[in-house]
């Protein structure tokens, strides 16, 4: 698992100007939602970064969303972002 929030962190990095980022699994808390899906991730992406900062919450989130749209179809579920 460590090394997938490696390959995250570096996609993000690539992408977007961040001084801090730090991925949580917030998979175990979802285990009995009717939605969940069994091997896909429910992460949390707390993020440090004046350039997402100076940008409105929903471009920030879209930019995010986007470096990891292809994550999305076999790896990740949901993610909850939070800007620091």
């Amino acid at each position: 698992m460590e090394s997938y929030f490696k390959q995250i962190k570096e996609k993000i990095k690539s992408k977007i100007k961040i001084e801090e980022i730090n991925i949580i699994d917030n998979s175990d808390a979802h285990r009995n939602h009717k939605s969940f899906e069994k091997g896909k991730l429910h992460l949390i992406l707390e993020i440090k970064s004046s350039y997402l900062n100076n940008l409105k919450r929903l471009e920030a989130e879209k930019i995010l969303m986007t470096t990891l749209k292809d994550d999305f179809v076999d790896k990740i579920h949901a993610v909850e972002i939070r800007l620091k």
